[in-house]
């Protein structure tokens, strides 16, 4: 079975590597670092090595396992492109999109030097889709190096947001989620920084997805912006069938674009 997601952009994520470590502001309160804590506490074996960096060989090939197509979250505890995480092991997690290609996969990183760097060396599927995060304007030059791979959807993670980005750049940009701060310590994002980004993906015709105003009680903050909901997703073109294993040809949407050393856990 599939881990189903509360997070409102995906459906259910994968994660075959766990672990991180701090990188920019967007970091000081890590939700995943938090978790992973607390799962390591309950005893799960996953999470025996908390938050440090650990390879999974057992869930390199799991979503080849799930036959009902749905978007998938990679690497929600962790970021696929830390410098620490081997060139092949992230083409193992590459081919694995590629054979399960009735999903859609969502790979989300601050790391975006690296992302650019090894963007040759990857075999981009069409149903992988490529994010970058960017909290404050300081970080937008992950924009650039996102807009110069080779992935097929692209889309910016603009949460939590932390400060005005100012103008973007949003050629070659296929979708935007924004969203504030949740949890302990939350940092409270301004409603100004959020209409600037929403009015510039509609110049540019980019879809906005508005994830959430945050703060320490987030279900009671919402996610209405100007009285309704934004959940929109990359362009829709196409319908595609497919097969999944062991059943008939399902039609079903198919999203396409417009244009510290690693522990490794074998069991």
């Amino acid at each position: 079975m599939a881990t189903k997601s509360s997070i409102e952009w995906t459906e259910s994520t994968w994660n075959p590597t766990t672990g991180c470590d701090l990188l920019s502001p967007g970091c000081d309160h890590c939700y995943a670092e938090r978790m992973s804590l607390r799962l390591r506490a309950m005893g799960q074996a996953k999470y025996a090595n908390g938050f440090q960096l650990t390879l999974h060989e057992s869930a390199l090939e799991l979503p080849l396992t799930w036959k009902k197509p749905q978007r998938i979250f990679v690497n929600s505890m962790s970021d696929l492109f830390h410098h620490s995480v081997p060139v092949p092991f992230i083409q193992r997690v590459f081919a694995t999109m590629a054979k399960a290609h009735w999903h859609q996969f969502q790979i989300l990183t601050k790391r975006s030097g690296r992302l650019l760097g090894l963007s040759d060396e990857l075999d981009w599927p069409p149903n992988a889709w490529m994010g970058v995060s960017v909290e404050t304007a300081e970080y937008k030059s992950r924009i650039d190096h996102l807009r110069n791979t080779g992935a097929a959807i692209k889309f910016l993670s603009l949460e939590p947001l932390l400060g005005d980005l100012g103008p973007l750049d949003l050629d070659g940009i296929d979708w935007v989620i924004v969203g504030g701060e949740s949890g302990p310590g939350a940092r409270p994002v301004q409603p100004a920084w959020i209409h600037g980004i929403r009015r510039q993906c509609e110049q540019a015709q980019v879809p906005f997805f508005f994830k959430q105003w945050g703060g320490v009680q987030k279900k009671r903050a919402g996610r209405t912006l100007d009285g309704r909901t934004y959940d929109e997703l990359p362009q829709l073109l196409q319908p595609r069938e497919i097969h999944t294993p062991g059943g008939a040809g399902d039609l079903v949407t198919g999203r396409f674009p417009k244009s510290t050393t690693p522990l490794l856990v074998t069991c």
